[in-house]
């Protein structure tokens, strides 16, 4: 890059699109345990596609952002506020694992991310790539993107210890209250769910249905037992659907009774199921959903069980989105044990960049990335973990993997 072609920040247009200038600046966070290997390997196929699909006219110029362990060797504090004004400033961010500190400071470091910088979707697009060893007979079915409200549900951090004089206030206030009865020496959480969070969930996940010419979105939910938060999400997904988007949207009942079973040409359909019964969906029949919307721990438990259907979280990438910061990240954890040998699976990272790049309208760039990843696993080149399960594979270590990957590239001109 030329000292002429400084990097430039995105912006944010009146109408919520991204201003991304051909020398971007983009904020990292490589993580903590296997996180710096993941990220060295990543980064270089996030070069690579990025030169490969523009030529050397679209360039990134990486940001370090200090979070975890790292940062709190440097700065004394987990997550500095230097490192969130940064992602502020950037935009648009991505990163590898975090560790909670145990016994002490922050509940969860990629929980405070989300809620001190409101970013309030977990997008988590969930698919086949093939090659990829699977427990299902037929992975190739699972084609869904899970859109979890991240900031509220039991994740809001309302919770009070058993035999804590706030969990006995509590219990008190409810029986005397409320006359309802808490059991003596119970811990005691809080489920806060509010309409606002639910339906600009729920509307980010109807405008991405629509934008990506997906079939449907499903409303996933508790609703039947806990009628007022779980229950509340269901109709105030579909108020927001009637509201917005009356006519780019039919629901599900209307289908059957107005369009003999039929969705018209165009629409979304808009439908809900109880969570327990989505999760049986998903294995027996997931060729029938697309966009699944739902509350913070229905969205925690599901997701990952739907990675596990295609390969595990190593093949899965996610993203945190908000209105004015999106941060995309490996779903994975830490994997301490496994820390600078260079053995882990890259594969969730590099495919968050895939998002990263689509987020930031570089198509080409994503789709390099995707193509080759998978020729890559279908030439049998793979990290321990799949080639463990790969009759034939030839197991490479992460940054091997990465080569792999960009000489995949080089052969697709």
């Amino acid at each position: 890059m030329s000292k002429q072609e400084k990097p430039k920040l995105i912006r944010i247009n009146a109408d919520g699109t991204l201003n991304v200038p051909a020398q971007v600046k983009i904020a990292y966070i490589e993580g903590d345990g296997t996180g710096p290997d993941i990220w060295r390997a990543a980064v270089r196929v996030f070069d690579a596609a990025v030169e490969r699909a523009y030529g050397g006219s679209r360039k990134v110029e990486w940001e370090e952002t200090l979070a975890g362990e790292k940062a709190f060797r440097e700065t004394g504090h987990w997550l500095p506020e230097a490192s969130l004004e940064t992602l502020r400033c950037c935009v648009v961010g991505i990163k590898g694992p975090l560790t909670t500190p145990v016994g002490g400071g922050i509940r969860s470091l990629n929980v405070t991310l989300r809620q001190v910088l409101d970013l309030y979707a977990c997008i988590r697009p969930v698919r086949y790539y093939r090659g990829v060893p699977a427990p299902v007979r037929a992975p190739e079915k699972v084609d869904m993107v899970v859109f979890r409200e991240n900031t509220e549900d039991v994740y809001a951090g309302l919770e009070w210890p058993a035999g804590s004089a706030e969990a006995k206030g509590l219990a008190d206030y409810i029986k005397e209250q409320l006359n309802r009865e808490v059991r003596a020496g119970s811990a005691i959480g809080i489920k806060p769910m509010s309409k606002e969070a639910s339906q600009r969930l729920v509307r980010r996940a109807i405008r991405y249905a629509l934008e990506q010419g997906r079939r449907s979105v499903t409303l996933v939910h508790k609703g039947n037992i806990m009628k007022y938060t779980e229950g509340a999400f269901r109709t105030w997904g579909y108020e927001l659907a009637a509201a917005e988007f009356a006519a780019r949207t039919v629901t599900e009942t209307e289908v059957q009774e107005k369009f003999a079973g039929k969705a018209p040409e165009g629409r979304v359909v808009i439908k809900d199921r109880i969570a327990d019964m989505m999760f049986q969906q998903a294995l027996l029949r997931p060729d029938e959903y697309d966009v699944l919307a739902m509350p913070n721990l229905n969205g925690d438990y599901l997701s990952d069980a739907l990675a596990a259907q295609v390969g595990g979280l190593g093949m899965a990438p996610g993203a945190n989105v908000g209105d004015d910061v999106a941060v995309f990240e490996a779903t994975h954890g830490t994997a301490p044990k496994y820390a600078g040998q260079d053995k882990v699976n890259p594969s969730s990272l590099i495919l968050s960049g895939a998002m990263m790049f689509e987020y930031m309208g570089w198509e080409e760039a994503a789709a390099r990335i995707r193509t080759a990843l998978e020729a890559t696993i279908l030439a049998g080149v793979v990290t321990y973990d799949l080639a463990r399960q790969m009759a034939g594979a030839r197991e490479v270590r992460c940054s091997e993997f990465a080569s792999a990957i960009i000489e995949q590239m080089a052969r697709m001109e």
